[in-house]
């Protein structure tokens, strides 16, 4: 009897130990599992962690071709994220087209199907409530795919220096910042602390708007907005509220100061840079990461088979036909 009793303990412990090493077998660098995800989740939309460290279930894709927007770099396979946002990039689009005379936007990544840290740029853009807008506006034709991955989004720096060239920045620009900031469920726009000065010394009015607006390294091509946890996603970790100043005060000097651009010190000894794991991430993301998809990519993108999530304001826009835009014509290289 005893004989038999400690061979069960044994099986037990053995059968223990081959379900821990399955759960750590199936860990593995979440940007590489994440990445390798071509399409997202079915069912209802959730943020899960942090913006820089989570992941998306239920995401949508914005459509790469609109009447007045364009998806830029399809090779990333980032224009996904939750339904809100890709909601909200397709008012602004077209709020801004017609009231703010700025003719399209031109969207760099916003997510992966499934969220989760990429495999190269950003470390936020995690859990689909961060896009990179263009300070390129979109052009009256439509770009081809290959384009897409070549055409240079415009630096809005005058050269090296850390202002803004007069020349490039249009009352445009300051529209489409003071648009994007106007919807509420936009908490914050990083854009260059160039950018920044910039509209603390021309905005005239209201100046409320501009406390969303935040001065950060790079965004010197393109803005990023940043929307607030949305309803439904229990596990969305928010950041600290933003206050109420313009925040054209010492905050903003600080940045035109050496600090900011100061190089770190060498460590003494090489440091290992440290790898995020799935382990690392929310537990929902595992489960995210494993549970089905949708046949197609069609059957999720917003405006043709996916919807805004329940109580959005936004109404879907089925894209243009591809006939209803002319294509480029061919241009000679230049230096």
């Amino acid at each position: 009897m005893k004989s038999r009793t400690l061979m069960r303990l044994a099986l037990t412990a053995l059968l223990s130990f081959s379900a821990v090493t399955n759960v750590f077998a199936e860990d593995g660098p979440a940007k590489q599992l994440f990445g390798a995800v071509k399409l997202p989740t079915l069912g209802a939309p959730q943020s899960a962690g942090f913006y820089a460290k989570g992941c998306l279930a239920g995401g949508v894709a914005l459509p790469v071709n609109g009447p007045t927007w364009q998806v830029m770099r399809l090779s990333r396979n980032r224009n996904w994220g939750h339904p809100r946002m890709i909601a909200l990039l397709e008012r602004l689009s077209r709020d801004a087209a017609a009231k703010d005379g700025w003719p399209g936007l031109l969207v760099g990544d916003i997510s992966q199907p499934r969220g989760g840290p990429m495999l190269t740029g950003h470390a936020s853009h995690q859990v689909g409530l961060d896009a990179d807008i263009w300070l390129t506006p979109m052009p009256n034709y439509r770009f081809t795919n290959d384009q897409r991955e070549k055409v240079e989004a415009r630096s809005m720096l005058k050269g090296d220096t850390l202002y803004v060239d007069p020349n490039r920045w249009t009352p445009a620009h300051a529209a489409l910042l003071k648009r994007a900031a106007s919807y509420d469920e936009v908490e914050r726009i990083f854009v260059h602390p160039g950018i920044k000065k910039k509209l603390c010394e021309t905005v005239q009015g209201d100046r409320s708007w501009m406390a969303k607006i935040r001065p950060y390294w790079g965004h010197f091509y393109h803005f990023h907005v940043r929307i607030k946890c949305q309803p439904g996603s229990p596990n969305c970790k928010p950041q600290e509220p933003i206050g109420t100043s313009d925040g054209c005060d010492k905050s903003l000097a600080w940045w035109f100061t050496d600090e900011p651009w100061r190089k770190a010190p060498e460590p003494e000894k090489p440091v290992k840079p440290k790898i995020m794991m799935l382990s690392d991430l929310p537990k929902a993301c595992a489960q995210i990461l494993d549970a089905p998809g949708p046949q197609s990519a069609d059957q999720v993108t917003y405006g043709l088979g996916a919807k805004a999530a329940a109580g959005s304001d936004v109404p879907a826009v089925v894209p243009d036909q591809p006939s209803a835009v002319p294509l480029p014509k061919q241009r000679t290289k230049t230096k």
